[in-house]
Protein backbone atom coordinates (compact mmCIF):
# COMPACT_ATOMS: atom_id res chain seq x y z
CA UNK A 1 0.00 0.00 0.00
CA UNK A 2 1.38 3.38 -0.98
CA UNK A 3 1.15 6.07 1.67
CA UNK A 4 1.61 9.77 0.97
CA UNK A 5 3.41 11.42 3.84
CA UNK A 6 1.67 14.44 5.37
CA UNK A 7 2.83 17.87 4.21
CA UNK A 8 4.59 18.59 7.50
CA UNK A 9 6.76 15.46 7.16
CA UNK A 10 7.60 16.23 3.51
CA UNK A 11 8.64 19.74 4.58
CA UNK A 12 10.88 18.33 7.34
CA UNK A 13 8.67 19.75 10.09
CA UNK A 14 7.75 17.48 13.00
CA UNK A 15 5.07 19.04 15.18
CA UNK A 16 5.09 18.42 18.93
CA UNK A 17 2.08 16.13 18.65
CA UNK A 18 3.69 13.84 16.09
CA UNK A 19 4.18 10.31 17.35
CA UNK A 20 6.48 7.75 15.79
CA UNK A 21 5.42 4.16 15.18
CA UNK A 22 7.73 2.81 17.96
CA UNK A 23 6.25 5.35 20.36
CA UNK A 24 2.73 4.35 19.33
CA UNK A 25 3.55 0.68 19.95
CA UNK A 26 4.86 1.47 23.43
CA UNK A 27 1.72 3.49 24.15
CA UNK A 28 -0.41 0.55 22.99
CA UNK A 29 1.30 -1.63 25.62
CA UNK A 30 0.53 1.01 28.24
CA UNK A 31 -3.06 1.28 26.99
CA UNK A 32 -3.61 -2.44 27.61
CA UNK A 33 -2.67 -1.98 31.26
CA UNK A 34 -4.72 1.21 31.53
CA UNK A 35 -7.82 -0.50 30.13
CA UNK A 36 -7.39 -3.35 32.64
CA UNK A 37 -7.08 -0.91 35.54
CA UNK A 38 -10.18 0.94 34.31
CA UNK A 39 -12.09 -2.34 34.27
CA UNK A 40 -11.16 -3.05 37.93
CA UNK A 41 -12.03 0.51 38.94
CA UNK A 42 -15.43 0.29 37.21
CA UNK A 43 -16.17 -3.03 38.94
CA UNK A 44 -15.84 -1.20 42.27
CA UNK A 45 -17.93 1.72 41.02
CA UNK A 46 -20.71 -0.66 39.95
CA UNK A 47 -20.99 -1.91 43.53
CA UNK A 48 -21.62 1.67 44.72
CA UNK A 49 -24.14 2.65 42.04
CA UNK A 50 -27.48 3.60 43.63
CA UNK A 51 -29.81 2.37 40.85
CA UNK A 52 -30.04 -0.38 38.26
CA UNK A 53 -29.98 2.23 35.48
CA UNK A 54 -26.62 3.52 36.72
CA UNK A 55 -25.29 -0.03 37.15
CA UNK A 56 -26.26 -0.80 33.53
CA UNK A 57 -24.53 2.31 32.20
CA UNK A 58 -21.28 1.59 34.06
CA UNK A 59 -21.40 -2.10 33.06
CA UNK A 60 -21.70 -1.10 29.39
CA UNK A 61 -18.66 1.15 29.74
CA UNK A 62 -16.69 -1.58 31.54
CA UNK A 63 -17.57 -4.06 28.79
CA UNK A 64 -16.36 -1.59 26.15
CA UNK A 65 -13.07 -1.30 28.06
CA UNK A 66 -12.69 -5.09 27.91
CA UNK A 67 -13.18 -4.89 24.15
CA UNK A 68 -10.61 -2.10 23.86
CA UNK A 69 -8.10 -4.19 25.79
CA UNK A 70 -8.61 -7.06 23.35
CA UNK A 71 -8.37 -4.75 20.29
CA UNK A 72 -5.13 -3.18 21.52
CA UNK A 73 -3.64 -6.63 22.22
CA UNK A 74 -4.58 -7.91 18.75
CA UNK A 75 -3.29 -4.74 17.11
CA UNK A 76 0.05 -5.01 18.94
CA UNK A 77 0.39 -8.69 17.98
CA UNK A 78 -0.40 -7.94 14.32
CA UNK A 79 2.08 -5.04 14.15
CA UNK A 80 4.96 -6.64 16.08
CA UNK A 81 4.40 -10.40 15.98
CA UNK A 82 4.68 -10.37 19.79
CA UNK A 83 2.23 -10.74 22.66
CA UNK A 84 1.89 -8.13 25.38
CA UNK A 85 3.01 -9.89 28.53
CA UNK A 86 3.50 -8.93 32.12
CA UNK A 87 1.30 -7.26 34.62
CA UNK A 88 1.38 -3.57 35.32
CA UNK A 89 2.88 -2.50 38.62
CA UNK A 90 0.55 0.49 38.44
CA UNK A 91 -2.28 0.14 40.94
CA UNK A 92 -5.73 1.35 40.06
CA UNK A 93 -7.16 4.01 42.32
CA UNK A 94 -9.64 2.71 44.88
CA UNK A 95 -13.09 4.29 44.82
CA UNK A 96 -13.63 6.51 47.88
CA UNK A 97 -17.26 7.45 47.15
CA UNK A 98 -19.65 7.08 44.27
CA UNK A 99 -19.60 10.75 43.27
CA UNK A 100 -15.81 10.97 43.60
CA UNK A 101 -15.52 7.77 41.57
CA UNK A 102 -17.66 9.27 38.82
CA UNK A 103 -15.42 12.35 38.74
CA UNK A 104 -12.30 10.15 38.51
CA UNK A 105 -13.89 8.06 35.77
CA UNK A 106 -14.88 11.15 33.77
CA UNK A 107 -11.37 12.60 33.96
CA UNK A 108 -9.87 9.18 33.17
CA UNK A 109 -11.94 8.84 30.02
CA UNK A 110 -10.90 12.30 28.85
CA UNK A 111 -7.23 11.50 29.56
CA UNK A 112 -7.62 8.29 27.54
CA UNK A 113 -8.82 10.34 24.56
CA UNK A 114 -5.57 12.32 24.69
CA UNK A 115 -3.39 9.20 25.02
CA UNK A 116 -5.16 7.35 22.25
CA UNK A 117 -5.01 10.36 19.99
CA UNK A 118 -1.22 10.20 20.28
CA UNK A 119 -1.32 6.51 19.35
CA UNK A 120 -3.49 7.41 16.35
CA UNK A 121 -0.91 9.94 15.14
CA UNK A 122 1.80 7.24 15.14
CA UNK A 123 -0.05 4.72 13.02
CA UNK A 124 -0.12 4.57 9.22
CA UNK A 125 -3.47 5.01 7.46
CA UNK A 126 -5.53 1.85 7.45
CA UNK A 127 -7.33 -0.59 9.71
CA UNK A 128 -5.27 0.06 12.86
CA UNK A 129 -5.67 3.81 12.66
CA UNK A 130 -9.40 3.31 12.04
CA UNK A 131 -9.63 0.96 15.03
CA UNK A 132 -7.99 3.49 17.34
CA UNK A 133 -10.32 6.19 16.02
CA UNK A 134 -13.26 3.98 16.98
CA UNK A 135 -11.81 3.48 20.47
CA UNK A 136 -11.37 7.25 20.82
CA UNK A 137 -15.02 7.77 19.90
CA UNK A 138 -16.01 5.19 22.54
CA UNK A 139 -13.97 7.04 25.17
CA UNK A 140 -15.75 10.30 24.29
CA UNK A 141 -19.08 8.47 24.58
CA UNK A 142 -18.01 7.11 27.99
CA UNK A 143 -17.09 10.62 29.17
CA UNK A 144 -20.57 11.81 28.17
CA UNK A 145 -22.18 8.96 30.08
CA UNK A 146 -20.09 9.66 33.18
CA UNK A 147 -21.03 13.33 32.91
CA UNK A 148 -24.70 12.26 32.86
CA UNK A 149 -24.20 10.00 35.91
CA UNK A 150 -22.37 12.76 37.74
CA UNK A 151 -25.21 15.17 37.03
CA UNK A 152 -27.72 12.59 38.31
CA UNK A 153 -25.66 12.07 41.44
CA UNK A 154 -25.32 15.77 42.19
CA UNK A 155 -28.95 16.68 41.49
CA UNK A 156 -30.52 13.76 43.37
CA UNK A 157 -33.82 15.06 44.68
CA UNK A 158 -33.51 18.38 42.82
CA UNK A 159 -34.91 19.54 39.53
CA UNK A 160 -31.71 19.97 37.44
CA UNK A 161 -33.44 22.28 34.97
CA UNK A 162 -35.44 24.34 37.44
CA UNK A 163 -32.69 25.11 39.98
Amino acid sequence: MYWVRPYWVRAGFMPIWATSMPQALEMIKEAVQGERNDELFYDELIKLAPSQEQVSIIESIRNDERGHNKMFREMYRALTGQEITGVSSEQYTKVQSYTEGLQQALMGELAAVEKYRNIWFGLPPGIYKDTVQGIILDEVKHASKYNYLLMMSRTKGKDPVGD
